[in-house]
């Protein structure tokens, strides 16, 4: 009996995957790309800069197009920095968005073993540092779920 889709994305995983950020930045610097945010990121975010909704998203959001839906998304600086990366690091490190801090356990990431090793390519940190177990990864997996996506 052959393996369901699930089954065959996880497997590369099943034993975890090895990942210690080595806080080079690449994945918040000189290319463009997009954060997108929950409600609950925006809140976290606002109340750690205590701002207003209204204020946070006229300075640091954007809308993306994406065909039937517009999603909420960081805006960058224009030599494509994310608007929150100053002096060799995040100003809103401790609440930054789901997005950032699920980095690189996305599902897009872990759709298959060469998928990982592409985004391996791009980031030192993969294969690096501590195991992260099958758990761990599905959790951060759930969390997004969880954590619906805003729609503009």
């Amino acid at each position: 009996m052959g393996m369901g889709n699930g089954a065959a994305r996880t497997s590369f995983y099943t034993n975890g995957l090895r990942f210690g950020c080595v806080r080079c930045s690449r994945c918040c610097r000189h290319t463009p790309g997009y954060v997108f945010l929950s409600e609950q990121d925006i809140e976290k975010l606002c109340a750690f800069l205590d701002i207003h909704r209204d204020e946070f998203y006229r300075s640091y959001c954007r809308q993306v197009p994406l065909g039937i839906v517009n999603r909420v998304s960081l805006t960058e600086k224009p030599n494509l920095d994310c608007v929150f990366w100053e002096n060799d690091g995040c100003t809103v490190y401790a609440a930054r968005p789901l997005q950032c801090r699920s980095f690189p356990f996305w599902s897009s990431s872990l759709s298959s073993k060469v998928r990982w090793k592409e985004v391996a390519r791009e980031c030192p940190g993969i294969g690096a540092g501590q195991v992260h177990s099958r758990g761990e990864i599905e959790s951060w997996l759930r969390k997004r779920i969880e954590e619906a996506l805003l729609e503009a």
